[in-house]
Formats: C-alpha cells, sequence, structure tokens
C-alpha cells in the first residue's frame, strides 16, 4: 500500500509504513521540508529550496554540510532522469557511532525550485530501504506549472 504527497506541483509515493515526521517538518511559506521516517532508521528527506541557484548548487550545499558534520565521507557523483529531468546528487557512504551509513541525495529543478531528495539508511536496514528510495525517486511527478 502507497500514500501519495503532493504540493506545489511535486508529487510522489511513499510506503505506508513510513510515517511523515512532523518534528522535522519545515514550512517557510515557498521552502518546505517533509521527513518520511521508516518502520527501523531510515528516512526520506524531501525539500524544496527555491532560494537555491540551481539544482547543482544545492546537491554541493548539501555535500557540503554532511561533510562538516562526518569528516570521512566517500561520495560518488550521479547525474540520472527523474520525474523526465536531470538529477544531480551523490551517493555517500559514512560512518556514525560504528555504524555504516548510506546516503543518496538527487536534485532536480522544479517551476517552484530545485527540490532536494535524500534517503539515508544504516547498514541496519539498507537492504530493505533502499529499494524503498529507488521506488519513491522513480514514481516522482512534477507539474510543468
Amino acid at each position: 500500500m502507497t500514500d501519495t504527497f503532493d504540493r506545489d506541483g511535486i508529487r510522489f509515493q511513499y510506503p505506508t509504513n513510513w510515517r511523515p515526521d512532523p518534528d522535522a517538518a519545515d514550512d517557510d511559506g515557498a521552502a518546505w521540508t517533509v521527513v518520511l521516517q521508516s518502520p527501523a532508521t531510515a528516512f526520506l528527506l524531501v525539500s524544496l529550496r527555491p532560494e537555491a541557484d540551481t539544482p547543482a548548487a544545492l546537491a554541493d550545499q548539501t555535500l557540503d554540510a554532511l561533510k562538516a558534520e562526518y569528516k570521512e565521507l566517500d561520495a560518488d557523483d550521479v547525474v540520472e532522469t527523474l520525474a523526465g529531468r536531470v538529477a544531480i546528487g551523490h551517493d555517500i557512504d559514512f560512518l556514525t557511532l560504528d555504524t555504516a551509513v548510506a546516503c543518496h541525495t538527487r536534485c532536480v529543478d522544479t517551476p517552484a525550485g530545485p527540490l532536494l531528495l535524500m534517503g539515508q539508511a544504516s547498514e541496519y536496514d539498507r537492504d530493505t530501504a533502499e529499494p524503498v528510495f529507488r521506488a519513491v525517486f522513480a514514481s516522482l511527478v512534477i507539474d510543468a506549472d
């Protein structure tokens, strides 16, 4: 079963057992963030950032923020297509509290501004979370206007 998120012409589907985290939500008028929490440790963050210059700049800012927090991380550049648009981001691995973590960021342009999608999972639930990240990313629909 799936639920659908729909705001500002941006839609995606996600599993019903991944719940929006009301404490992590952020709404600043044009900019907003929603965080979906898995039943385990994984989460998916989706954030509209109209103040960002470009999706590439948003992807770099996101990576820089993670590098500031986690000094030793490995990141590979990724360019793919999501919702018929170029998506720029990184596949990132780092350690926190002796736990391996995988993080996938993708940034796409929308009529409302650059959009960040970031999925993160620890080694404990990576095998179940990563297919969810791929499915959510694949379900992304961005209206033309």
